[in-house]
């Protein structure tokens, strides 16, 4: 009997929104499913994203035999760079899904150097071990695909991101024979979405928005400008289509949303007509009720477009009176106060925002709720079910929904990264833990800011820095007088005073220490300085010796 035996390893996605990557191992074989990145929280200051923790990859790269990639959302694929740098890996997408990840890859001077496979639903793909079937599944971008993996354990479906859409608006709804066909096989594992395990019944139609599109265009007087992620290429089609319905020319706005509508129009996921596309230059010279702009920014990201316009920074244009602004998202999980201190920026500068749910129909969720994940358990009927993507309490909801349906408690697994089921005995069993931690990304610098970083910007945030010099002569006498400066700390007027009482209690500090002079002096003023003031601020000291 082999001894090989089926491993899955989550590295990404269990416990959080986003950064989702999935391992299975077989045996001295790994086959990766997505690579995505997710927006930092708002006390993670300095942080542009985050990435999965791969060491585990990095040591056993000469194991894996390819990554699929489910989609072409960032939160899938977004660490595909991070990953290639450090790994030589064959890729498997579609082809929109491939158009996404090229742009990207092509700027970071990868493309190049790297293997990518396309894919379509309907087809499989031998990799090593693992036959790998792929199947469409409605999202909120075409093209997105769900797996069933194959291996001599046994049958996995891992559904990537989905929902089940009647009136999809590319006309192709999730793939049900096939899910069923997974069923009459016998499925050892489910892996499903989790991530509106928290909302009761059916998730809407992405066709409900070309109503609220309808009723926007008719209705807005000046500009409207659309702001969605750039890679929401279903989205630039149903913004076209009211553009040409209502007689307005369209401009895609933003590097990301200029390369992307360009790919995807290449590939045919985009039908423009040729006169309703204009540049911006041209855009901004004409009557404002004749034209739409579609930018990036829905989830107020500083250096986005609409981050710039809503701080008065954008170079190219500025809002003007009669603007309309669409905000096609919802707010990512830990995102909204950014999202809202931008809407409420934009409405200062005079525009009119439309939002969810404020202006319902201008967007809907890509995900599966609460009736369709329990149609998905109940088509695919597995042994065990895995919940994926989510925060834990949407895994946790998830497995509450499975009870509901009648599925055994005892067969669903609600991990966390870094946790390792394994098939072993007939049955699949949670063994020990790998790291699955954060990897932040601040500016070039990938790793190397740790939580203590994060937590000492934070800290420097909420009471500021005193900062101590002096000089001590051969005695340990002062030798001139202490320099102390504060930022960040306490107010102008009020500043004097402290700073005179400060250096009157580093003098008396210096004259009496016989031990760690550093140590006791940085410890005594903290106390000394709550004492004043209640705060907490970082207080350095330099002491340089004559």
């Amino acid at each position: 009997m082999s001894k090989n035996k089926l491993r899955i390893i989550p590295l990404g996605g269990l416990g959080e929104v986003g950064k989702n990557m999935m391992v299975y191992e077989y045996g001295k074989n790994i086959l990766i499913v997505d690579a995505g990145l997710m927006f930092p929280d708002n006390e993670m200051l300095g942080i542009d994203y985050i990435i999965p923790d791969f060491e585990y990859l990095k040591k056993n790269k000469d194991l894996i035999r390819g990554m699929v990639i489910t989609h072409g959302h960032m939160d899938h694929w977004g660490a595909i760079g991070h990953v290639l740098e450090e790994l030589n890996i064959p890729l498997y997408a579609t082809p929109l899904t491939r158009g996404l990840i090229e742009v990207n890859l092509s700027e970071k001077g990868l493309l190049e150097k790297t293997t990518i496979n396309t894919v379509h639903a309907g087809e499989s793909a031998t990799i090593g071990p693992f036959e790998v079937e792929f199947f469409h599944v409605c999202h909120s971008i075409p093209d997105s695909v769900g797996l069933g993996i194959t291996c001599p354990d046994g049958l996995i479906v891992h559904t990537g991101d989905y929902k089940f859409d009647p009136t999809p608006v590319d006309g192709w709804p999730t793939d049900f024979s096939k899910l069923a066909e997974f069923s009459g096989r016998g499925v050892l594992a489910l892996l499903a979405d989790s991530t509106n395990a928290d909302k009761l019944g059916w998730t809407p139609s992405e066709m409900v928005i070309n109503d609220s599109l309808d009723k926007v265009f008719r209705n807005a007087p000046g500009r409207i400008i659309v702001a969605s992620f750039a890679s929401l290429i279903s989205r630039m089609q149903q913004v076209i289509d009211a553009a040409e319905h209502h007689g307005r020319k369209i401009a895609f706005v933003g590097r990301s949303m200029k390369q992307n509508s360009k790919m995807a129009k290449k590939l045919g996921y985009l039908e423009i007509p040729s006169d309703l596309e204009v540049g911006i230059e041209e855009a901004l010279n004409m009557k404002p009720k004749d034209v739409v702009l579609m930018a990036t920014g829905s989830q107020g990201e500083p250096y986005s477009i609409m981050g710039r316009l809503a701080r008065g920074t954008n170079k190219q244009f500025q809002l003007i009176k009669d603007d309309t602004i669409v905000l096609s998202s919802h707010a990512i999980p830990g995102n909204e106060e950014t999202v809202f201190k931008t809407i409420n920026s934009l409405f200062r500068k005079g525009a009119n925002v439309l939002y969810e749910p404020i202006a319902g129909g201008v967007h809907v969720s890509g995900h599966a709720n609460q009736d369709e994940m329990k149609l998905m358990l109940n088509m695919v009927n597995p042994k065990y079910l895995i919940p994926i993507h989510g925060e834990l309490r949407h895994l946790k909801q998830h497995a509450f929904l499975a009870e509901e349906s009648g599925f055994p408690m005892e067969n669903v697994l609600v991990i966390e990264n870094g946790q390792i089921i394994e098939f072993e005995d007939d049955k699949l069993q949670i063994k020990d833990r790998i790291p699955g931690s954060y990897v932040f990304v601040d500016g070039s610098r990938v790793g190397e800011i740790g939580p203590s970083v994060v937590r000492e910007r934070e800290q420097l945030s909420q009471d500021g820095v005193v900062l101590i010099s002096m000089v001590l002569d051969r005695n340990g006498k002062l030798h001139e007088e202490v320099e102390i400066i504060s930022r960040g700390f306490v107010y102008k007027h009020d500043e004097d005073d402290l700073i005179e009482q400060t250096r009157k209690k580093i003098e008396e500090i210096v004259g009496k220490t016989q031990g760690d002079l550093h140590n006791d002096l940085v410890q005594s003023i903290r106390s000394f300085l709550y004492s004043k003031t209640k705060k907490r601020p970082v207080v350095l000291a330099t002491i340089n010796y004559l």
